[in-house]
């Protein structure tokens, strides 16, 4: 794209058309925006980094849309391609002073251009509180080069205590110094996170019985109608103006019905807390999650789960209301904390109510291609944690064995009729 003067209204109107392009400045030849297909938007300058058509092209970076007026871009551009006249390569120099980064650097250039840019707003929510609570105050003010193996065992060992977070507190500097190799920051195939043993985890899934279902079921029940009775802590001087009657707290139909839509999905929580109307294909008993952990996703509606949204009022664009008309509700740690301490589940995370879903699924034999579209996973192995629960195909294979056997042996059994031969010494 080119011959247009690029300003802020022109570069404001780029359209994200799901490929990477650069649109070019009809006044400043070398000049434009080069625009991602995940939306970010930054000034660059391309020049050959020498004389005559062979030189080597150079595309230089000058900074991202937004922090930068296109009249400022623009004279940093000219300054570069002066440099460029006079023999210099910028983008050489700009690289090689990128390779003497320190950590916190690198780190906002990490999380700028490639966190925030290319993840989920919780993920980089979470990489951004491990750089900046556990990784910065350790190593921030180290040269990004010259940080090393010995560096990471020390911080992963402080963190010995809780497996899951040193093993997160790995991965995050790993993918931080992934991308220092891919941008010339670092050398390629330096990363100092590399090969550093992982601590071992213990599984946390947790599969809910029927009985404890029930337990479940009759809790959010009495919470919805009759509300549930809360203690004081009477230790505390508030307590004394707090009235030693009616303390039932009902949790209202919204957040009821989210833990029961949690229930009859399997969906994350998140994916219930935004629903909006709009997702919801009543007919054909489907959900259209527009974006979800793993991207976009299709929900097969079970008709319990349908009779909970049907039932449910409707407050606003979200199927669970939030405090406005306009906004999702945050969280269900509240109710959640009643139901489960009235049901005698104390520990039950939320999260494994969507464990117990896939457990009943694959008890039942339903095989764990079916139970991983189900939820939603990307991925095969993520739904193989199940696969000690797929009792079936393992009756399967045992009956066929057996009948096998029993065939050979001239027993009854092969033919279906259960025989017990006595075992004669």
């Amino acid at each position: 794209m080119s011959g247009i003067r690029l300003t802020k209204r022109i570069i404001d109107g780029l359209e994200i058309n799901g490929t990477d392009y650069v649109a070019w400045d009809s006044d400043l030849p070398g000049f434009g925006v080069r625009v991602r297909a995940s939306g970010v938007k930054s000034y660059v300058v391309v020049y050959r980094a020498g004389s005559g058509r062979n030189a080597p092209k150079r595309k230089l970076t000058i900074g991202v849309v937004g922090k930068l007026t296109p009249d400022e871009a623009r004279t940093i551009a000219k300054k570069a391609l002066g440099q460029v006249a006079n023999g210099c390569d910028p983008a050489a120099t700009k690289t090689g002073e990128r390779k003497a980064l320190i950590v916190s650097e690198l780190a906002d250039l990490f999380l700028s251009e490639h966190v925030d840019a290319k993840r989920r707003p919780g993920t980089a929510k979470h990489y951004r509180d491990i750089i900046e609570r556990i990784v910065l105050p350790e190593i921030g003010t180290a040269k990004a080069d010259k940080v090393s193996f010995s560096d990471i065992a020390r911080i992963h060992l402080k963190w010995k205590k809780t497996p899951y977070q040193a093993n997160r507190i790995l991965a995050v500097v790993a993918s931080m110094y992934s991308f220092a190799a891919k941008r010339k920051f670092v050398a390629g195939g330096f990363n100092p996170a590399h090969g550093l043993e992982k601590y071992p985890e213990e599984g946390r899934e947790r599969f809910l019985s029927i009985e404890e279902l029930e337990r479940l079921g009759a809790a959010i029940r009495e919470a919805e109608v009759a509300g549930i009775a809360w203690e004081i802590d009477d230790s505390k001087p508030s307590s004394k103006h707090v009235p030693k009657k009616n303390r039932q707290t009902i949790i209202g139909p919204h957040a009821a019905g989210a833990l029961r839509l949690l229930l009859f999905t399997g969906c994350r929580l998140r994916e219930i807390l935004h629903l909006k109307w709009e997702h919801i294909d009543f007919e054909r008993g489907l959900l259209f999650l527009p974006e979800s952990k793993t991207g976009k996703k299709t929900i097969v509606l079970n008709a319990p789960a349908l009779a909970v949204l049907g039932a449910l009022p409707r407050v606003g664009k979200f199927v669970i209301a939030g405090e406005t008309e306009d906004k999702p509700r945050t969280d269900l740690k509240r109710p959640w904390a009643m139901v489960i301490k009235r049901a005698g589940l104390d520990g039950l995370r939320i999260h494994d109510i969507r464990h117990s879903f896939a457990s009943f699924g694959a008890g039942g034999g339903m095989g764990l291609p079916v139970i991983g579209k189900l939820l939603g996973h990307a991925n095969a192995t993520t739904t193989a944690r199940y696969a000690h629960l797929d009792a079936d195909p393992l009756r399967r294979a045992s009956e066929r064995i057996g009948s096998t056997i029993a065939a050979a042996l001239g027993d009854g059994a092969a033919q279906g009729g259960a025989k017990i031969i006595p075992f004669r010494p």
